[in-house]
């Protein structure tokens, strides 16, 4: 177990070293995980001989189970992720992520490329762009999306705008209304990372015919976000039995 915490703790820090270099910023979405994961390894390294057997015999067993659930999980999200040959569909949602400023950032961006991507090959669906205003951002998630669409040439009128949602479940209750019938067929516009917690989401508020379909992730970052993703599922799952 002490080679297992070094390691980890090396690789953490070492990667939350790579997202600092890469952002420029110390304190980026999740990056802090890392950094605080990696100096709890190290210490476990010193701290782990020290303790009663009885103590080690049960971390084992937490790691152990840990892992699991964390494999499987990812197992799960890792298989959302995989394109898929999409009907044509009634309505795209494509969920908002955030806006710096009036820029729209890169994950934000590459949802709004597979959105067009679509747009462009099928060209009767309407799509709802939904994300409202959130600190930091001058204009609402929906406007930026929306805007960038039009540049494209996407008409106007098969944009629909829902700027008042600040989460997940908020982007597809509120879309919801404004479809109106959440049986008709919808496909969920996101980052590929996110399209699993998505779906299910989506599944929760009501939505019977969905389908996803996955924007590409940056590369440096991706390992970052499917951690927090592992999370994120694990709780929304939670909060659904309760």
């Amino acid at each position: 177990m002490r080679i297992y915490f070094e390691i980890a703790g090396i690789i953490s820090l070492s990667y939350y070293m790579v997202i600092v270099y890469y952002t420029r910023k110390w304190n980026s979405t999740f990056a802090g995980f890392w950094a605080v994961g990696g100096l709890i390894h190290l210490a476990a390294v010193f701290l782990y001989p020290m303790m009663p057997e009885w103590a080690k015999e049960l971390i084992c067993v937490i790691v152990l189970a840990g892992w699991i659930l964390f494999l499987q999980t990812e197992l799960q999200i890792i298989l959302a992720m995989k394109p898929k040959k999409n009907p044509e569909v009634a309505y795209l949602i494509l969920l908002g992520a955030q806006v710096r400023g009036t820029k729209i950032t890169n994950s934000l961006m590459r949802r709004i490329d597979s959105a067009y991507r679509y747009m462009e090959k099928y060209p009767e669906p309407k799509v709802i762009v939904s994300g409202g205003q959130g600190k930091g951002e001058d204009i609402p998630e929906a406007e930026a999306m929306a805007g960038e669409l039009v540049r494209r040439g996407i008409p106007e009128d098969r944009i629909l705008k829902e700027n008042r949602s600040a989460s997940t479940w908020e982007n597809l209750v509120f879309s919801g209304r404004i479809i109106g019938n959440q049986s008709v067929p919808v496909a969920l516009v996101t980052n590929n990372f996110h399209l699993y917690r998505a779906l299910i989401l989506g599944k929760q508020a009501g939505y019977t015919n969905l389908h996803g379909i996955p924007a590409s992730s940056n590369p440096v970052l991706l390992v970052n976000y499917m951690v927090r993703e592992f999370f994120a599922v694990l709780l929304t799952k939670i909060k659904a039995m309760l």
